[in-house]
């Protein structure tokens, strides 16, 4: 080992002083370090410490004045030095791969003041490199895969080993990567350490997986370097290069002939040397004898062919089916092509085997109709099962009861024939559903039920009739045979749907000259125009007669009569009026002016009612001084009242009793226009009044229904007595009409008005009784 040394100048004070003055001359002092290139080797094996160097200054003479101290990293601990010569020591094996330097400090000092004779220098103490670590395969073992049937140089993965020993010196950590195990396979990259594919067509399934054993050398490669080993396991992963293979060309299927449809009746398999999606396999069979019974689809599972029933069998009508089966992969590889097809085929054949079955009906249900009320023993309509088998057994029948719990039909035993048990009512059951049994005469378990649905029919009960009241208009310049009305029909009969109706002229009307029917076969007719030259002077409305008929059960028919009306036309065929005043109506009179002459007569009766209403207001406030009521003016003042014929002051239901009658009755408000003829005055014992009075009372008194009032009160008569004497209308009348009545003024305010009627009455009395003697 070989020291080199040098010399190292530093500034004798504490640190470097700093320039205050361009100008001025600082005095400048040297110093110096001399000593060795410090390296320590690793893993030192020997028994005495390592030397690594030496500490020099060119302050020491040799006079032992000076003394050298050492610190940081590993001082005292792993380096030591002698205070007097400056010799360095390792006191303990070092690892590089631990820490590769350490940082250490230097001083001399005075060996008697300890005073610093040099600043602290700072140095640094390397270990060095030894090839003592071998690469190593951090991530190892390695899986890998790559495709079968993959061309030489595929691209498999890449290993990668780390050395720990320094890259910077030597060959120590230089790895160079080979293989051990695993050629001709695969081969790897020396510098990089990709694995490649070292040998075409290498087949999955003839060997799936490879084990190789990679080795990784430091010191490049060279006699001597370390080395290390990994195992990469490599899979080829599948592709789709073998196509799907019957295991044999011929399959033999044996089914009975009473199995259900859509059922399995056998499995067949092509093999397929690929696995997952690549060993898929689609069956087809190919178009022939079996494709139009025979089915067949794929188990996801485990890939076999299953073949389904897709129509009934039958021994009696055919014993044996052969066809071809095609089994292909669903993913094909396009690079394989060239291979060949990628498909395989098969024969099968399937054997029926006979079976002893229950009848067969010739139909899967029946349906029958019945019109209700048909006499119990109609027969109805029919059911046939037949013995298919070879043995051909006879067929009895038999409602099941369960159906037909009232036995409603009944059916024959041998030839299956229904008929009715009892009258039917359509508005009680409308339809009956009923199970008829088959039985084998020489199997009796071997049975089987067919739906019969039977519907009671409703009996044809109304005849049809117009669908509406139809308003037929005729065009007086209508063409010949020209259909003027569409018109239909409808029946209270149900169902409606499915009725049918005919049309036709009754044949007393077959010779009418002017309409005919004309029956469109969709449950509408026409009128048709039998000549050109209506006029509605001659004749306004025509009646047209049509017999109208279903097609119920029985049949029924009725007679309708259509009205058409003559109108007038334009030219195109749109009416004008069909109304005969419209004949005498001025020409060119348009339908504005008609509106304003009606409008102006109505304007004129309003004027002639709203006079006649004023002559009648005024001819009535004439006959009173006062626009008062006369009769509110008597009650407010508490005057006599009007008397029992003032019904509108108060409310006379109580005095009255409603089963008098009475007539003649005067208004004393009003003035009388016509003279009265004077009367005799009533006695107030008139034996008729006392008899009338005396009977009425009977009658009120055996009456539980009248009211409880007076029945003096209800008469109004005045009794014996009486001071205001009797108010009754009897009597009024006969007042002679010449009295004076001057005397009420005299009475007061209160009669007034009173007197102020009486008063003109009597003037005009005087004024006819002067006119008389003048005469």
């Amino acid at each position: 080992h070989s020291t080199l040394s040098w010399t190292l100048n530093f500034n004798l004070g504490t640190s470097t002083p700093q320039i205050a003055n361009a100008n001025k001359e600082l005095p400048r002092v040297k110093r110096g370090w001399v000593w060795n290139q410090f390296f320590v080797l690793e893993e030192y094996m020997g028994s005495d410490p390592q030397y690594v160097g030496k500490l020099h200054t060119d302050l020491d003479k040799g006079d032992s004045l000076v003394k050298y101290t050492l610190s940081g990293d590993g001082a005292g601990s792993i380096f030591t030095i002698d205070q007097t010569t400056g010799d360095i020591h390792a006191l303990r094996s070092l690892d590089r791969e631990e820490k590769p330097y350490y940082t250490l400090r230097a001083q001399a000092v005075d060996i008697d003041t300890n005073t610093p004779l040099e600043p602290e220098s700072e140095f640094v103490i390397k270990v060095q490199d030894i090839n003592d670590n071998e690469p190593k395969f951090l991530e190892g073992p390695y899986v890998a895969s790559v495709p079968e049937m993959s061309p030489v140089g595929t691209y498999v993965t890449q290993v990668t080993a780390t050395d720990a020993d320094d890259p910077t010196y030597g060959n120590s950590a230089r790895v160079v990567y080979s293989i051990l195990h695993g050629q001709p396979y695969f081969s790897v990259d020396p510098k990089t350490g990709v694995i490649k594919t070292a040998l075409p067509n290498m087949d999955r399934e003839v060997k799936e997986e490879y084990q190789v054993l990679i080795q990784a050398k430091d010191m490049g490669g060279q006699l001597g370097g370390l080395a290390g080993t990994t195992i990469v396991n490599i899979t080829l992963s599948d592709v789709n290069d073998n196509p799907p293979r019957f295991s044999k060309s011929f399959f033999h299927l044996r089914v009975p002939e009473s199995s259900a449809v859509g059922s399995a009746i056998g499995r067949i398999k092509a093999h397929d040397l690929d696995i997952g999606r690549n060993a898929e396999v689609e069956y087809t069979i190919v178009p022939g004898d079996g494709g139009t019974v025979f089915d067949i689809t794929t188990n996801d599972y485990n890939q076999e062919g299953i073949v389904i029933l897709k129509r009934p069998l039958d021994y009696e009508s055919k014993k044996a089916y052969t066809f071809k089966v095609e089994a292909s992969n669903a993913h094909i590889d396009p690079r394989f092509q060239s291979f060949g097809a990628f498909k395989d085929t098969a024969t099968v054949k399937i054997n029926v085997l006979d079976v002893d079955e229950p009848p067969v009906f010739n139909k899967p249900s029946y349906v029958m109709d019945v019109y209700e009320d048909t006499p119990a023993g109609t027969i109805i309509g029919a059911v046939t099962a037949q013995d298919l088998d070879a043995s051909s057994s006879p067929v009895r029948y038999s409602i099941d009861w369960r159906s037909d719990l009232d036995s409603y039909f009944d059916i024959d035993p041998v030839e299956g024939t229904i008929s009715t048990n009892d009258l039917l009512d359509r508005e009680t059951i409308a339809q009956h559903n009923i199970s008829v049994v088959a039985t084998k005469l020489n199997s009796p378990v071997l049975t089987s039920r067919v739906a019969v649905t039977v519907h009671v029919l409703d009996i044809n009960e109304f005849p049809p009739e117009l669908a509406s009241p139809y308003e037929t208009l005729v065009c007086e310049n209508a063409r010949l045979g020209q259909v003027i009305q569409t018109f239909g029909a409808k029946d209270k009969d149900v169902p409606s749907a499915g009725q049918q109706f005919s049309f036709r002229t009754p044949k007393e009307d077959m010779k009418n000259k002017n309409f005919t029917i004309r029956d469109f076969g969709n449950n509408t007719a026409g009128i048709v125009t039998k000549r050109v030259g209506f006029r509605r002077r001659l004749q306004e409305i025509y009646f047209l007669p049509v017999v109208i008929e279903d097609n119920g059960y029985p049949p029924k028919s009725s007679t309708g009569t259509l009205t058409i009306r003559v109108c007038g036309c334009q030219s195109d065929g749109s009416v004008l009026s069909c109304s005969a005043e419209a004949i005498f109506l001025p020409v060119g009179l348009s339908t504005g002016a008609l509106i304003a002459i009606l409008l102006c007569i109505v304007i004129l009766l309003g004027i002639v009612v709203l006079y006649v209403s004023l002559r009648r207001q005024k001819k009535k406030e004439t006959l009173m001084s006062s626009k008062e009521d006369i009769r509110d003016n008597v009650i407010h003042y508490d005057d006599e009242g009007g008397g029992e014929e003032d019904t509108h002051a108060f409310d006379m239901g109580t005095l009255r009793n409603p089963k008098v009658v009475k007539e003649n009755l005067y208004r004393r408000d009003v003035k009388p226009e016509m003279k009265r003829s004077p009367k005799p005055p009533v006695s107030q014992d008139s034996a008729d009044i006392r008899d009338f009075i005396h009977q009425r009372l009977v009658e009120h008194d055996l009456d539980n229904s009248a009211p409880p009032y007076d029945s003096l009160a209800t008469y109004a008569y005045e009794g014996e007595g009486s001071v205001a004497e009797s108010l009754s209308s009897i009597e009024s009348i006969t007042v002679d009409l010449e009295e004076d009545y001057d005397y009420l003024r005299d009475w007061g305010p209160r009669f007034k008005t009173l007197a102020g009627i009486f008063g003109e009455q009597s003037e005009t009395q005087s004024d006819s009784t002067n006119t008389e003697n003048a005469h």
